[in-house]
């Protein structure tokens, strides 16, 4: 059986790069994990590993060859002897995660109705889908789509019948951005590379077009230095979106964050406030290594004067990043990387926003809880799904905020179910997790028919190899033990 060899991506915003050399040759016996060949984009170099043991039957992309799509098979890796078909007959389908197949089918789907491909301006293209939305909403033409029937897995912030309209995560936090600054002249965004560049994850992706060099700053490589600027405008009156490349690096920046933005409130007797938001990428990505991979959730969480915010779908993010924006406390804003491409519907109103401090109940079940936020959701519901087909009906809460944490919306669905596991990317010890089985055990202790267990990543820095990282991180697969161990079934 023949298995090609796709060109990776760097990070989900890259779309494609240069095949820069193969280290292995047509003929060679190859085994997974070998290298095989190195690729190259502006930021950086990638070792590109055999996915599958075998031999590198046929090599379809040249070396030095420039602006290869991301996902273009480019070499062929077959069983010894066996005869490999001509190249048109190798479609980019092996070796694919079944996410990645989902998102691959979305976006090849013919578009909706009504609906406004992505564009350069932040938000306009949004704001025509809105616009449009908003229009079919009226009796007479039909809609977009529309919200369903109440139920537990819509937001109860998101009034019946309204219309919805689908976006990327990434659009919808770029819109929050866009729609802030236009109606407050205060908001204002700095960060590396969030202006010529239009962000490194393309957030801010026109921002400076429509707003200008003075209200989107492109500040030097020395988060010390811009994070306390950012914070002195804040204390002066103004609203600064300080967006980290990643979180990873806000560590150069943490004394600003804990000691200045977080404190300062309390320190001048209510006489400061610090109306700023930090925002960017949190915890792991792909291959990015121990230094870049780190979920800071459970740091940041840990101090008072912050509000922390882990948002898991584009309607969440635009809703809550809209209200940090708006909040005259410090706001740490941690998104995450895998999630800025993927689509979910957003309600078309006029100015949604939602508070800060409540969960969601996003699946409702009664038979065990399961509690998580970010991208730990996707292995929560992936997991109530198959627990259904197995006569399990697992209640998913999205916590959404983690500082204030809405304990009482978990409280509730444990003296209804009796069960309850925890799910989150970061390290065990200390973590939200720990957090969330403390507060259960302490406020209901009496309804639990077992000990609250939770699943995170291991306990060990982020390895660079995707089948070491792969081990590290949770999988659907822990959530579905967890789930039946605490349930007594095997």
């Amino acid at each position: 059986m023949t298995v090609n060899v796709l060109m990776p991506a760097l990070s989900p915003t890259m779309e494609q790069g240069k095949l820069a050399k193969w280290l292995k040759n047509e003929g060679d016996a190859v085994k997974a994990g070998d290298v095989i060949a190195e690729i190259e984009t502006d930021k950086a170099t990638m070792e590109v590993e055999a996915v599958d043991e075998g031999v590198l039957a046929r090599i379809l992309v040249p070396g030095g060859t420039e602006n290869v799509a991301v996902n273009t098979p480019i070499a062929v890796i077959a069983e010894e002897g066996e005869e490999v078909a001509d190249t048109a007959d190798h479609a980019p389908t092996d070796r694919v995660g079944e996410e990645d197949k989902a998102q691959k089918q979305a976006e090849a789907a013919p578009p909706v109705p009504g609906q406004t491909a992505p564009q350069d301006e932040p938000g306009e293209a949004n704001k025509a889908a809105t616009k449009a939305a908003v229009e079919a909403a009226t009796p007479a033409p039909k809609a977009t789509s529309v919200a369903k029937e109440p139920s537990a897995t819509v937001a109860p912030e998101v009034p019946e019948g309204t219309t919805m309209v689908s976006m990327t995560m990434r659009e919808a936090l770029r819109d929050a951005m866009a729609e802030e600054m236009r109606r407050d002249p205060n908001v204002f965004v700095m960060g590396e590379e969030v202006a010529e560049y239009q962000g490194a994850y393309k957030i801010t992706q026109g921002l400076l077009q429509e707003f200008g060099a003075r209200r989107v700053v492109d500040t030097p490589i020395t988060e010390y230095g811009f994070a306390g600027v950012a914070v002195g405008a804040a204390f002066a009156g103004l609203r600064p979106i300080l967006e980290f490349m990643t979180f990873n690096f806000s560590m150069q920046a943490i004394d600003h964050i804990v000691n200045s933005a977080a404190k300062t409130r309390y320190m001048s007797g209510g006489q400061i406030n610090c109306p700023i938001v930090f925002r960017g990428p949190n915890g792991a990505a792909a291959r990015v290594a121990a230094q870049h991979s780190q979920d800071y959730s459970a740091w940041y969480s840990q101090v008072p004067g912050l509000i922390v915010i882990s948002p898991s779908n584009a309607s969440d993010a635009k809703g809550l990043l809209k209200a940090a924006i708006r909040n005259d406390n410090p706001v740490v804003f941690l998104e995450n990387e895998i999630l800025y491409g993927k689509t979910s519907e957003v309600p078309a109103l006029e100015d949604f926003v939602l508070p800060i401090g409540k969960a969601r109940i996003a699946r409702p079940g009664k038979d065990v809880t399961l509690v998580s936020f970010s991208i730990g959701m996707t292995y929560a519901l992936q997991a109530a799904e198959q627990l259904a087909k197995e006569g399990i009906d697992a209640e998913v809460i999205d916590l959404r905020t983690l500082r204030p944490m809405d304990t009482a919306t978990i409280i509730e669905s444990v003296k209804k179910t009796g069960r309850c596991v925890a799910i989150e990317e970061g390290w065990p010890q200390c973590g939200i997790s720990a957090e969330i089985a403390m507060r259960v055990q302490s406020e209901a202790f009496d309804y639990l028919d077992a000990p609250v267990l939770r699943v995170t990543g291991k306990d060990t820095p982020m390895p660079y190899a995707a089948n070491l990282e792969k081990l590290a991180l949770p999988s659907v697969a822990d959530v579905i033990t967890a789930a039946k161990a605490v349930l007594y079934r095997s």
